[in-house]
């Protein structure tokens, strides 16, 4: 079994050097805490995997294609492969827990 808790996660993510910090990682899919401050740009660019993110806290708004949504804690999208997505416009510092099928990259 491999178990976490949030906010371990959340101070391994502080401590890093990066936004995205990937805790599981298998060939069906990858896992990983992603962190922005309120106010921060989102400079992902599209994936080659599906993605669903999950909103843990925080607010702001997400342009998946042409679409804008507001995003808050309880909140998840799904980004399909190859779609241009951001975050933007964040009020509150963001705590998104992400989810990629097949793991991450792997497709590229």
């Amino acid at each position: 079994m491999e178990a976490f808790e949030l906010a371990q996660l959340v101070t391994q993510q502080n401590q890093s050097n990066s936004p995205y910090l990937e805790f599981i990682r298998k060939s069906s899919m990858s896992i990983g805490i992603y962190m922005l401050s309120a106010g921060a740009t989102d400079h992902q660019q599209p994936h080659t995997e599906d993605e669903v993110y999950y909103i843990i806290q925080g607010r702001a708004l997400i342009q998946v294609a042409d679409e804008n949504r507001p995003v808050e804690a309880g909140s998840v999208v799904f980004v399909a492969a190859k779609v241009e997505h951001r975050f933007h416009t964040i009020t509150e510092d963001l705590t998104i827990l992400v989810f990629f099928a097949p793991a991450e990259y792997s497709q590229a």
